[in-house]
């Protein structure tokens, strides 16, 4: 395998420029890896658009990125305690509604809500999303440091989707496992799904994990149970976008069928995610809304028609793994095993 050539360093995935009355920047994700555009935020509207259109993405990183988009969009309110908690709730729920399977999003916008209902103000506000930002770079560097020593020297991991600095504010979740394993001195090599339809797997993840220096080859979502089943897998790692209560959690379509494999063929199957992640309000996956994205995304690479005209297609954007079929849940708090419901509970009890 040809040694990958090290891309340009990519500037944050979210940075805040000055106070309050600043703007959010985003790393446009949509143009990677080809051209490395910044987008200048100035308005919730624009915030929105960002996160609609993958510009921003990833669990984590939505998060921080609503938070901002909320401050942009409340800093005009009229004044009066009264008056400013109207428009804050108002624009929470625009930003809410604009990404429903992320639970990070959510989150991050109900605790930036609760805050300000005890200090209506806008600079308690952004204080708020200033620590979940600072929070986010630290849980980060957290879960790469309790799942490292899972990844051991010679083997092959495959991942699915991007789940590293350009899905949060910090290193990562899954790739935040292999950044500190690497960095730890264990050598190993990494198998990319794709990840059909935007090819997070071929645009993100293999451009992180090619800087880095960590020998990554892409492959195509349908490789992958084959090769599992071949033997030419030891470890499978991808993030999440919200987990339920027992166990069961959402994430980039096509990790259910990982997980069957790795069942099937007993390899290591381990997902990354910060406690954020978890929602105790679901019971199982079946509480979980999955977002259903424009059929335009299967039909359509690069702004090349791919199909005759008029032809349909589904788009899930997620898909629900049993917790039955995870061998660990890698956290910033530590390595969760089965069984899942009595230690999860007791983990975000903890936390709280």
């Amino acid at each position: 395998m040809p040694t990958p050539v090290p891309p340009p360093a990519l500037p944050p995935t979210i940075a805040w420029r000055g106070g309050a009355d600043g703007h959010l920047e985003l790393l446009d994700q949509t143009r990677l890896p080809h051209e490395q555009h910044v987008l200048e935020i100035h308005s919730v509207e624009q915030a929105i658009d960002a996160i609609v259109r993958l510009c921003v993405r990833g669990a984590p990183a939505i998060g921080v990125a609503a938070g901002y988009g909320l401050v942009l969009g409340v800093r005009n309110a009229s004044p009066g305690a009264a008056a400013f908690l109207d428009v804050v709730r108002d624009v929470a729920g625009r930003l809410t509604a604009s990404r429903p399977t992320a639970v990070n999003l959510k989150a991050a916008i109900d605790r930036c809500v609760v805050a300000v209902a005890a200090e209506p103000t806008l600079e308690r506000l952004f204080r708020e999303v200033q620590a979940i930002h600072a929070e986010d770079v630290e849980s980060c560097q957290s879960i790469g440091q309790h799942g490292r020593d899972l990844v051991k020297a010679g083997a092959t991991v495959l991942t699915h989707c991007n789940t590293g600095r350009l899905a949060t504010a910090g290193e990562g979740t899954a790739l935040a496992v292999l950044f500190a394993a690497w960095r730890a001195g264990v050598r190993f090599r990494v198998l990319a799904n794709e990840t059909r339809p935007l090819l997070q797997g071929t645009r993100l993840t293999a451009l992180e994990l090619a800087a880095e220096g960590i020998p990554v080859e892409v492959i195509v979502d349908g490789a992958a149970a084959g090769l599992i089943a071949r033997g030419q897998v030891n470890l499978v790692l991808v993030g999440a976008d919200r987990i339920a209560a027992n166990g069961d959690f959402a994430n980039k379509v096509g990790t259910y069928g990982l997980a069957l494999a790795c069942a099937a063929h007993r390899v290591p199957f381990y997902v990354a995610a910060p406690v954020s992640t978890f929602d105790l309000e679901a019971a199982s996956g079946d509480a979980m809304p999955l977002e259903q994205r424009d059929a335009t995304e299967v039909l359509t690479l690069g702004g090349q028609v791919l199909a005759r005209p008029g032809l349909g297609a589904r788009n899930p954007a997620f898909d629900i793994t049993p917790g039955r079929l995870v061998r660990g849940f890698i956290t910033d708090l530590g390595v969760l095993e089965p069984p899942f419901v009595p230690v999860i509970k007791t983990m975000l009890s903890a936390r709280r």
